[in-house]
């Protein structure tokens, strides 16, 4: 198939829905010889923190000198972000003119490749069609996507594959991975109810349902009701249990540039921003020490420059300053909490233009009730989602807050130019509410034609 013909055959299975269960993945992986069974895979399941915990342990696993794959969804800027294969090499320069040599890390992020994308799909498309013929389901578009990381994983022969879980756990496709070498939980909160439950026990239940027998896990939550779910499920999966040590984090420091801190007494620097990323970080840094007692080599150099090197677009990204311009996909209430101390901590006393956009069958109320009282003007979008709320209603839906003035763009390029019209060199616009409408907005954004603001400006 060419890569155009791949592409239409997997923007038509979106017409199968989100089809929670491993039956249909199973049978197709089982078609394809199970590629996932001869991969090295840490899995990684959350609400919230997913794409970040996971980008850090897949830099320091690159770091130090390993080929990575990385499977995540969904896709912000480009389709072919969603499998990647990550790599590094050391360069050497003299700091000062001396003639002390010092090490730094290059990272290098490639996207799939067309080419990968139409070989995959050349093996995968025959064998849904005769599933079909067989009587059984066509499969997802997420689930082909799935086996298509898996392919891809295996043909350009990875040495180790970190793999983020789309929804839940227990029935997402990606719980196919029946050996990992260790599973990942980061931060649990309310989120999905009406597919994983209305509880937040029913939830963790679900979300632990990558807990493989005999597998370690390592998980940052500290709430009780989390806790011991994770517990209870490890207890009869004889998995060892590994939490991160918050009390042995401090001598944090932020700016805009970058976060530095202490864990195990280490110091590390991360350019991840948030202060919700140092939790996230000292996860990373724990399976980096799991994965290493259980016969990985992972140095302490390593673990320093993976996490420095890590980016992550869409996550408290700055885009642009004069004005600051940042782009996040916080789009539940736990996620708005770790915004809203996030711009607190770096931006205190300041009002901000928002952009928002969000989807209808998220709990949107709660994030406005959060994020709102902070803003000074709130410009509301209409994501290109089938999901999403109208931006007219969700105008609406703001006015209960206070800012000074509101305005209805609909479009995400109206809503730019509005905020750039409006914004002063010392404000700060921030986007947020679903990562759908991010990578437009960041396009339009590097297209426009502010006083302020000139493509080259732009990071």
């Amino acid at each position: 198939m060419t890569y155009q013909e791949a592409m239409e055959f997997i923007k038509a299975s979106n017409q199968y829905g989100s089809v929670l269960g491993l039956e249909s993945i199973t049978e197709l992986l089982n078609r394809l010889n199970n590629p996932q069974d001869n991969l090295r895979i840490v899995h990684v399941a959350g609400t919230n923190g997913k794409g970040s915990t996971s980008a850090f342990i897949t830099n320091i696993l690159a770091a130090e000198g390993y080929k990575v794959g990385r499977y995540s969804s969904p896709a912000v800027f480009s389709y072919r972000e969603q499998i990647q294969i990550i790599t590094s090499k050391d360069q050497q320069y003299d700091k000062n003119i001396t003639s002390l040599k010092n090490t730094v890390t290059e990272i290098t992020i490639n996207d799939i490749t067309e080419e990968g994308i139409s070989d995959a799909i050349t093996e995968i498309e025959p064998l849904c069609r005769k599933m079909v013929e067989d009587g059984l389901s066509h499969p997802t578009s997420f689930e082909i996507e799935t086996a298509m990381a898996f392919l891809y994983f295996v043909k350009q022969k990875v040495d180790f594959a970190v793999v983020e879980v789309g929804l839940g756990g227990r029935l997402d496709a990606t719980n196919v991975i029946r050996h990992p070498i260790c599973s990942v939980i980061t931060s649990i909160s309310m989120d999905h109810m009406q597919f994983l439950g209305n509880t937040i026990e029913k939830i963790t239940e679900e979300k632990a349902g990558i807990i493989k027998p005999g597998v370690p896990v390592v998980t940052n939550n500290n709430r009780v009701e989390v806790l011991s779910v994770l517990e209870k499920v490890c207890a009869s999966r004889e998995s060892q249990l590994s939490l991160t040590l918050q009390e042995e984090l401090c001598d944090i420091h932020y700016s805009p540039e970058e976060t530095t801190f202490l864990y195990h007494g280490k110091n590390y620097r991360i350019r991840l921003l948030g202060n919700y990323q140092t939790s996230n970080a000292i996860l990373a840094i724990q399976t980096a020490e799991i994965l290493r007692r259980n016969g990985v080599p992972v140095s302490d150099m390593a673990i320093r420059e993976g996490l420095f090197h890590t980016k992550w677009k869409g996550r408290f990204e700055i885009i642009a300053k004069k004005p600051y311009i940042i782009l996040d996909g916080a789009h539940n209430e736990d996620a708005a909490l770790q915004l809203r101390n996030a711009l607190q901590t770096y931006f205190p006393d300041k009002k901000f233009i928002f952009i928002i956009g969000v989807l209808a069958d998220k709990e949107y109320r709660k994030i406005l009730q959060i994020m709102l009282p902070l803003a000074k003007i709130i410009i509301t979008v209409t994501p290109m989602n089938q999901r999403a709320l109208p931006s007219s209603k969700l105008a609406i839906e703001s006015k209960a807050y206070g800012a000074e003035r509101i305005f209805d763009a609909d479009a995400v390029d109206h809503a730019a130019q509005l905020a750039l019209q409006e914004a002063k060199a010392d404000d700060v616009i921030l986007a947020f509410g679903s990562l759908s409408y991010l990578g437009e907005l960041q396009e339009a954004i590097v297209s426009s034609s502010s006083p302020f603001l000139r493509p080259d400006q732009v990071d």
